[in-house]
Formats: structure tokens, sequence, C-alpha cells
């Protein structure tokens, strides 16, 4: 008889609003036999989908060759496995190592996407991250730190670009940010915003010129679970974009000039 394939889902828990998680992702874990979620960032609350009999196991104590080892034995055993990660898996997520060697081992794996909390951060701010006439590329990154980064991106050449820039995993360097930051061109006065903990009941957004923010954040305490985002996305301003203008035509709507 031909074996099973044996199908892991890596889901998307979402930023931490529990109905901000997918659907798909929802139904993955209402049929799942094993759950293995990163405690330290997802909300316990996406839990509650489960089924009682599921088993749920928090990765954050354990090695990649222990959380690989749990997954492929349960999906060995025929049991709907997902690996839960916080926001979306593909985004700092630390997936790739986990799928090779689950993949080594003869198991399959399969992504569902999730909210990030870069998305989330734009939401709670009310905020579009390019803007009509202006910035039209964002920067998704973080600094160097106990995991360096290449030295092409660091965040002064990074920087250069002038555009909008979302700093991941950085809160703790957040004086050594704004300084690559200015000293890669973008002006202290800058807009600039650090989300905590976004979609979380205890989110808090802290605004400020670029140049102090850092104070802001260490008055606050936030050295973790927070993005720093600055440019001119978060200024006031009246840029329209061209889709929607009357004397713009396209292949849906003509113009009326």
């Amino acid at each position: 008889m031909e074996r099973a394939e044996r199908i892991i889902l890596f889901a998307g828990a979402g930023p931490g609003d529990p109905e901000l998680l997918t659907l798909k992702g929802k139904k993955a874990l209402e049929e799942a036999d094993l759950v293995l979620y990163a405690g330290s960032l997802v909300n316990r609350e996406i839990l509650a989908f489960c089924r009682p009999c599921c088993e749920k196991e928090d990765s954050s104590g354990l090695s990649l060759e222990e959380q690989v080892t749990l997954m492929a034995e349960a999906a060995g055993r025929g049991k709907n496995v997902v690996r839960l990660h916080t926001g979306d898996p593909s985004l700092f997520g630390a997936v790739a190592e986990q799928k090779r060697m689950l993949e080594e081992l003869g198991c399959s794996v399969r992504f569902i996407p999730g909210v990030s909390s870069l998305q989330a951060a734009a939401a709670a701010m009310g905020i579009q991250y390019t803007v009509p006439g202006g910035n039209q590329t964002v920067i998704c990154t973080r600094r160097s730190g106990r995991t360096p980064v290449p030295p092409r991106e660091d965040l002064k050449l990074l920087a250069a670009a002038g555009t909008t820039m979302v700093i991941f995993l950085s809160a703790d360097q957040a004086s050594d940010v704004v300084a690559d930051l200015t000293a890669g061109g973008i002006s202290p006065d800058t807009p600039s915003a650090c989300v905590y903990r976004a979609s979380w009941e205890d989110e808090m957004i802290l605004t400020a010129p670029l140049s102090e923010l850092p104070a802001l954040m260490a008055k606050h305490g936030i050295t973790r679970h927070a993005l720093i985002i600055a440019g001119q996305c978060l200024a006031d301003h009246a840029a329209r974009s061209l889709l929607y203008s009357p004397s713009f035509g396209h292949g849906y709507r003509e113009s009326l000039s």
C-alpha cells in the first residue's frame, strides 16, 4: 500500500488580534491534532480555535532539531500538524530551514499566509505606506544585532533611498536606528512612529520627529515587540492618486477632461 503523504501546514497567526487570523488559518487550527506555536509571540487566544483534543506545544524552549522531529513524527503517525508563526511566515519567520529539514525527512510543507504587523501597524495609524506623487517604495528591514545583516543592507545604505522605512526587530536599538537613518540622509525632522504590539489589547502608538523617537520609546519602556516607521507616509498631506482622478482614463473608465 502506498504511504500517505505527510503534510505539515505552516500558518501565519497574524499580528495578535485573533480576528485577524485568516479563514484558512482558522480552519487549519480547527482540524489540527498538533499545533507547534511560537509561544513568546503568538496570542494564546488564537489557540482557542483548536479542538480540546489537540496537542499544543510551545516552540520557544525547543531547538530547531527538536521542533522538526516533533512535527515529522506526528505527521508520520497520520496527525494533522500545524506550525503556527506570528504575523506572516514569509517575513522574518525563520521557516526556510524548518521546511528544508522536514522535506529531507519526507514531509511536504505548505504555507498559509497571515497578516503581518507591517499591515496591522498601518491599519492602527490609518496610513498607507506609499504616497501618491511621493514615495512608492517601502523598505522592510532590521538593524544588525546578535544576528548580523549583510553589509550591503546596512541601514545607512538603505536610508539613502529616501523612502518609507519600516524597521523590524530593532526596538532595543532605537537610538542606533535613528543615528543610522540620519547618517544615510533621512532628515531628523522626518515624521516617525513606534507601534508596539499592533492589534493587541495593549497596543501603543508613539509619534514624533525621528530625532525625538528614541527618547519617547525609552520613556514608555519599549524595547521589543515594536516597529519603527519613518517617512512622509506619516505626514499630513493632500496628495491624490491619479487612478481615481476624473482626468485619468484607463481600461475601465474614460477620462472626463
